[in-house]
């Protein structure tokens, strides 16, 4: 397999849960580390939101594979952040033969 082209820094994020003090809990993003990659996209459509039409994206991100375990390595539930956009992240396989890298299957959404 060719080296793909990684031109993009990403951000890895991961989903960190608090106590809101009323029996639930508070959701925030904390940063993991920022990857190199290349964004591809795959396809669109529109569905319906309560503020009105959302926009899907589906992107294929591909990073460099790090070891099963790592800190850095990409898994499902996590997502990228490029500045303002946010590409969660729904499914991670190998991308080649050799292990060299990763495909994470993501998703933009786009509101009104």
């Amino acid at each position: 397999m060719k080296a793909p082209p990684l031109s993009r820094k990403l951000v890895l994020e991961h989903a960190v849960r608090s106590a809101d003090g009323a029996g639930g809990y508070a959701l925030s993003w904390e940063a993991l580390g920022t990857l190199w990659a290349g964004v591809r996209p795959l396809t669109g459509r529109d569905r319906g939101g309560l503020a009105g039409p959302v926009s899907v994206g589906r992107y294929a991100v591909t990073v460099r594979a790090m070891p099963v375990g790592s800190a850095s390595r990409p898994v499902a539930g996590q997502r990228f952040r490029d500045g303002s956009r946010i590409l969660a992240i729904r499914a991670v396989s190998e991308a080649d033969a050799a292990g060299k890298y990763l495909t994470c299957q993501a998703e933009e959404e786009v509101g009104p």
